[in-house]
C-alpha cells in the first residue's frame, strides 16, 4: 500500500520587519522626526523625543545602520585610537570617553595601535569605512598626514596628549607634571637625579624630562646632576626593572628617581626590592599617571596624578560637538593640571644639602 507523503509542520513565518514609517505612525509624527531623534536627538523638542523613543521601545524598532550610512550619514559612534591599552592610563582614559559619549547616545570604538605608525593608520581607514561620527586619537606623531587625510573626509579628530592649533586637542600639562616630580625630590635633599622613560619620541615623555630639567636649572643645577635612561617602547614595568638594574650597576650617586610612567615606576619598586635594596631608604621614586596600581601596591607609590577620566570625557564631547555643529564650532585645547600624590616611595635624603 502506497503510503501518504508525510505532512511537513507548518514553520513559523518570520517576524515582521518593524520600519522608522511605523515608528511614526506610532508616535504620531513624520519620518523625519523620527530619523532626527535617531541621529541628532538635540534638534527635537523633549516631548516629542520621548513619545518616539517609547515608540521605539515598544515596537522593538532596530535601525538599520547600514541603510543610513548608504543615504550618507554617519555611524553613532566615535574611533578611540590609544598608544598602548595595556597601560592603565589609557583603561581610565577610555572609559572617561564611553561616559560622555553614552549620554549623548554613542558607541566608542576602542583601537590600539601599539605605538606603531602602520597600525594606526590602518585603524584610520577602518574607521573612515565605519563612517564613524569622529576619532579621538592619541597619535604616534601628531603631524601625520593620516589625521589631515580623515579630516579631509569629513570626519571630525580630535588629539589626545598632543596639541596641534588647527585641531581639538585634551592634554595634560606634562612640563609642568615633571617639574613637580623633580621639585618634590629636590625638596626632600636629593641632587643627583634618575630619569626612567620610555621612547622619548613619545611627545608626553619629552615634556616630562623638560619639567624635571627646569627644576634642576631653578636650583641651580644642570644636567650633571641628571641621568637619562631610555629604553624603547611606551614604558612597561619589565623596563622598569631592566632600569633598576642599570641603576645599581652604575652606582652613580643618584638617589632620586623620576619615572615618565607608573609601570617604569613599579618595575623599578619591584626589582630593588627583590634586590635587597631599601625604598626610600636608599632610593625615592615618583611615578607618573596615578594609575590605580599605584596606589594599591604593596609599598604605595608616590606618583604625579593626571585626571585621566576627565580628559576622555572631554574629549569625547568635544569630538560629538564639532560632529554635530561644524559650522559654528571653534576648535579648543583643554590643558588639565597635573598634581603630586605623596605616598610611601619618598623620603627625606638625610645627607642631602
Amino acid at each position: 500500500m502506497k503510503q501518504s507523503p508525510k505532512m511537513r509542520e507548518p514553520q513559523p513565518s518570520a517576524a515582521p520587519v518593524i520600519t522608522i514609517r511605523d515608528v511614526a505612525d506610532a508616535a504620531k509624527t513624520s519620518v523625519g522626526t523620527v530619523s532626527n531623534v535617531l541621529n541628532r536627538p538635540s534638534v527635537v523638542a523633549p516631548a516629542t523625543r520621548s513619545r518616539v523613543q517609547d515608540a521605539i521601545a515598544e515596537l522593538g524598532f532596530v535601525r538599520h545602520a547600514g541603510a543610513a550610512l548608504m543615504r550618507g550619514g554617519r555611524a553613532r559612534t566615535i574611533g578611540l585610537i590609544v598608544l598602548d591599552i595595556a597601560n592603565p592610563f589609557f583603561t581610565e582614559l577610555a572609559r572617561g570617553a564611553e561616559a560622555a559619549a553614552r549620554e549623548r547616545d554613542h558607541l566608542v570604538i576602542l583601537c590600539n595601535s601599539d605605538e606603531d605608525p602602520a597600525q594606526e593608520q590602518r585603524y584610520f581607514e577602518a574607521l573612515a569605512e565605519q563612517r564613524v561620527l569622529g576619532v579621538l586619537v592619541s597619535p604616534v606623531d601628531e603631524r601625520s598626514s593620516t589625521i589631515d587625510w580623515m579630516r579631509e573626509r569629513g570626519t571630525a579628530v580630535v588629539l589626545l596628549e598632543r596639541s596641534r592649533p588647527d585641531y581639538c586637542s585634551v592634554q595634560a600639562d606634562d612640563i609642568s607634571g615633571g617639574e613637580l616630580a623633580a621639585d618634590h625630590l629636590l625638596d626632600l635633599g636629593h641632587r643627583h637625579l634618575v630619569y626612567v622613560t620610555g621612547s622619548l619620541a613619545i611627545g608626553q615623555y619629552g615634556n616630562r624630562l623638560a619639567g624635571v630639567r627646569r627644576a634642576l636649572s631653578r636650583r641651580g643645577l644642570g644636567d650633571e646632576a641628571l641621568e637619562i635612561l631610555e629604553y624603547g617602547s611606551t614604558g612597561t614595568m619589565k623596563e622598569g626593572g631592566q632600569a633598576a638594574a642599570d641603576i645599581l650597576d652604575r652606582q652613580s650617586g643618584a638617589t632620586g628617581i623620576v619615572c615618565a610612567n607608573d609601570l617604569l615606576a613599579l618595575g623599578v619598586v619591584g626589582a630593588l626590592a627583590r634586590a635587597g635594596v631599601s625604598v626610600p631608604g636608599e632610593f625615592s621614586i615618583v611615578g607618573y599617571d596615578d594609575i590605580e596600581l599605584a596606589e594599591q601596591n604593596a609599598l604605595p607609590l608616590t606618583t604625579i596624578r593626571q585626571h585621566k577620566h576627565r580628559m576622555g570625557f572631554a574629549a569625547a564631547q568635544l569630538i560629538i560637538d564639532e560632529a554635530e555643529n561644524s559650522v559654528q564650532h571653534t576648535h579648543q585645547q583643554i590643558v588639565f593640571q597635573p598634581e603630586l600624590i605623596v605616598r610611601m616611595t619618598t623620603a627625606i635624603h638625610e645627607s642631602g644639602s
